[in-house]
């Protein structure tokens, strides 16, 4: 297949669970067809990002945009804007003409058996009718996302803003959604979402993928060791609500047991609020960006994912599965991926029962082992990227064929 794959950044760095996810299917995909990969570029990207861009396409379009960078002038000015726009902020800031006018001479080109709009954000771009079979991949139901956060949110004025960004996004994201001949979603939870909430037809879902190889089963942990980890974009307000629910609500309670319990935070760019957190207490560590998450992880005790908003799937978890880390996760951290409680992950949501799980762990070195090693079996029989791309080759090529497709739809 020749596929025009749609998306709003360069790949590299590899540093979040959206990048990862698209990079290594990608990189597979790449091994049996033809990747056109049209890309807005934001000028963040490695300087050697365009030249890595070979590593998963065949051939790179980039277009150079500008988003205003968080908490700066221009940022709060585009939001002021954004009030009485019915676009959610999230779109709005992704929209080029550049870009749309490259898509409806590509789409229209005759080159390309399928168009694949990774995300939501780049169909802002996207003609009304193209010139190819689309596909939209979304790695999120997106108005879930801004649903829990206003759901979760204390400040009134903050939650007003959520639920307009929900309202918005749900209205974009139904319309975009029954726009394309099909949608790819992450979890089967997110693609009965599509089919029952917004009405799409033809609805698929793939599962979450982990490389095996890099994070390999570690060894152990040092006797002692009562470190908590945490790795995520610091910058995503899913992370960021995350680690101040569990600063402020778990970390007390779990120190209780185990004076010495700390966390250490590995992620790019943490909001104010999480330095200030790390400055007022010696034994939390916040790294910001890393090359290699990998040692943070090999040091630590227990995995822990307090995450309260959220959709899609958590990359993380089966990472940290892959190397044998005992994981903690709440309900909606965890979900749409097919794990058990207390076979391969222990799920809690109360800031209570979140801790006692992480002291049980950290207390009981044989049951953290147990734990760990059984995650770690099952990610690795089951959930290579491999296995995952071929799926969604499947589902492109499904949608390539036109309406007579036949496959499993889920």
């Amino acid at each position: 297949m020749n596929i025009l794959w749609l998306k709003t950044e360069l790949l590299h760095p590899v540093d979040k669970g959206g990048k990862i996810r698209t990079y290594q299917m990608l990189r597979e995909i790449r091994k049996q067809h033809n990747v056109t990969y049209l890309t807005l570029d934001d000028g963040t990207a490695d300087p050697d990002a365009l030249e890595k861009a070979e590593e998963y396409s065949t051939e790179v379009i980039a277009i150079p945009h500008r988003t205003a960078p968080k908490f700066g002038p221009r940022f709060y000015a585009e939001l002021a804007a954004n009030l009485v726009s019915p676009l959610p902020y999230f779109m709005a800031k992704y929209r080029s003409a550049e870009m749309a006018r490259r898509i409806r001479e590509e789409a229209g080109s005759g080159r390309y058996d399928i168009l694949v709009c990774d995300f939501l954000q780049p169909s802002i771009n996207m003609p009304e009718t193209g010139g190819c079979p689309a596909l939209l991949f979304q790695h999120n139901v997106e108005a879930m996302i801004w649903k829990r956060h206003a759901e979760v949110a204390q400040d009134p004025i903050k939650k007003a803003y959520f639920a307009r960004q929900w309202q918005r996004t749900v209205r974009y994201e139904k319309e975009a959604c029954r726009r394309f001949d099909a949608v790819v979603a992450v979890s089967r939870e997110d693609a009965e979402h599509f089919r029952s909430e917004y009405e799409v037809k033809h609805v698929f879902d793939i599962p979450t993928g982990v490389d095996t190889e890099y994070f390999a089963e570690r060894n152990g942990f040092a006797p002692g060791n009562a470190n908590l980890v945490f790795t995520g974009s610091m910058d995503w307000l899913p992370n960021h609500d995350a680690i101040l629910w569990f600063v402020r609500e778990v970390l007390p309670l779990v120190r209780r047991t185990v004076p010495e319990a700390s966390l250490t935070v590995v992620g790019r760019d943490p909001f104010p609020e999480i330095l200030a957190a790390a400055e007022r207490d010696p034994r939390i560590t916040v790294t910001g960006r890393v090359p290699d998450v990998r040692p943070y992880m090999s040091d630590a005790a227990v995995y822990a994912v307090p995450i309260r908003i959220g959709g899609g799937t958590r990359l993380k978890i089966y990472e940290a599965m892959s190397m044998g880390l005992p994981v903690v996760s709440t309900t909606v951290g965890a979900e749409g991926l097919p794990l058990s409680d207390g076979d391969e992950i222990l799920l809690r949501d109360s800031p209570a029962d979140f801790a006692e799980a992480i002291v049980r762990l950290l207390r009981d070195r044989d049951d953290a082992k147990t734990l760990g090693k059984s995650g770690a079996a099952r990610v690795r029989n089951e959930f290579g990227w491999a296995r995952v791309a071929d799926r969604f080759s499947e589902i492109c090529e499904q949608t390539a064929a036109g309406p007579g497709r036949k496959g499993r739809r889920s």
